[in-house]
């Protein structure tokens, strides 16, 4: 089996991006999961202890195969949406049942509706992922008291532009950090992440 984790945090662009994980969508949930895949379930947790209803529509954005929806199903969010890249990984997480919606996107574009009060980008921002412009792109998305979860891994921390573009949002005031915890990412070959949890001012 090809093993993707060594080539997902290499830079490249967005069509490369694309082209990865559709090669990767098939075998992707077995190589994490081998790997001990823990930022779902912990970003999952974090947004329900800050969000008022989890009834309420939530946007998952680079949803992949479906596991960061399932983990926010798996903590009571009932309306989930997904957008992603890859019809690939598109394809992988229809079959888990567990979104209202899911549709296509193309890199830098908006987003398919704009009546989120809460968007999860798990995994989503780094090396070889979406670049930090995607977090100013949901932010700005958001309405007032509008949350954002989501993860820097190891390697998207070592890039100070990405903590950087967190600093953007808090240090004015634009909004506020509820939630920053270090922990497990992949802890089968020993990366971690942080898991941000922000509401828009």
């Amino acid at each position: 089996m090809t093993n993707f984790l060594d080539k997902a945090y290499q830079a490249r662009d967005a069509a490369s991006t694309r082209a990865l994980y559709d090669d990767w969508a098939a075998s992707y949930e077995a190589e994490v999961a081998e790997n001990g895949y823990a930022t779902p379930a912990r970003c999952a947790d974090a947004l329900k202890a800050h969000v008022g209803d989890v009834g309420d529509p939530i946007l998952d954005f680079g949803c992949g195969t479906g596991l960061s929806g399932l983990a926010l199903k798996l903590a009571g969010f009932a309306a989930i949406d997904g957008v992603d890249l890859s019809a690939e990984m598109l394809a992988e997480a229809r079959a888990k049942g567990v979104y209202r919606d899911l549709q296509q996107i193309e890199a830098g574009t908006g987003l398919p509706r704009s009546d989120y009060t809460a968007i999860a980008a798990i995994g989503v921002i780094g090396a070889g992922a979406a670049p930090i412009d995607v977090l100013h792109l949901l932010m700005r998305a958001l309405p007032r008291h509008g949350k954002l979860v989501f993860s820097f891994n190891d390697h998207a921390l070592a890039d100070p532009a990405n903590t950087g573009g967190v600093a953007e949002w808090t240090d004015c005031g634009a909004a506020r950090l509820l939630f920053k915890e270090h922990g497990d990412h992949l802890p089968g070959i020993g990366l971690n992440s942080t898991v941000y949890v922000l509401e828009k001012a």
